[in-house]
């Protein structure tokens, strides 16, 4: 098998297993590999469902596990090592008061911001949110952030020849300029997120 089917055929499966690591409470690049997933295979002219699917499934089964881990030992270890990712206790109390009162659209909204897509499956669950309605509201929210992101990535991919003319027009400076602002932008979307 060549190089480009192999990863024609790995592409899906391994965004949904970074989507999966990320969800259950490990910071990774989840969203950026759907991204590439989904362009990679709007350039190869292959169905996007895949990808979404895959993207939906690591989303849901890796926000149970961190839900799971929140449940049975999330408090115990966030007062030993919450220090360590910038988290006070009472942060922890204002976040299981947030869960206790608006849980279902958290774990919704959750999914589209950095940090506290990792984070809220946890939350979750040390804020013993019922199970049920937080696999009902994370698989509602899951299915919705994977095929955003998808469809983001396949138009993406399918409009590489255009990247590629304006990439040209803009030149060395123009791009410096855009993957500038891009940073910027990213940095201080990853400063917002962080719990205070």
């Amino acid at each position: 098998m060549d190089w480009p089917s192999l990863v024609d055929v790995l592409s899906g499966p391994l965004a949904g297993i970074g989507i999966l690591v990320e969800s259950a409470g490990v910071p990774f690049p989840g969203e950026a590999l759907l991204l590439t997933a989904a362009a990679w295979t709007a350039a190869r002219h292959q169905s996007i469902l895949v990808v979404i699917l895959c993207g939906f499934l690591g989303a849901t089964a890796g926000s149970d596990i961190g839900y799971l881990l929140g449940y049975r030992g999330g408090r115990p270890f966030v007062e030993r090592f919450g220090h360590l990712f910038h988290i006070r206790p009472d942060h922890l109390a204002r976040a299981e008061l947030f869960f206790a009162r608006h849980g279902d659209k958290a774990i919704l909204g959750a999914r589209f911001f950095l940090g506290l897509r990792t984070w809220n499956a946890m939350l979750a669950g040390m804020a013993r949110m019922p199970f049920w309605r937080f696999q009902l509201f994370s698989a509602i929210g899951g299915l919705v952030w994977s095929a955003s992101i998808g469809v983001a990535g396949y138009v993406l991919g399918s409009n590489l020849g255009l990247l590629e003319t304006i990439t040209r027009a803009l030149g060395v400076g123009g791009l410096a300029i855009l993957f500038l602002i891009v940073l910027i932008l990213f940095v201080a979307r990853e400063r917002a997120s962080r719990p205070r």
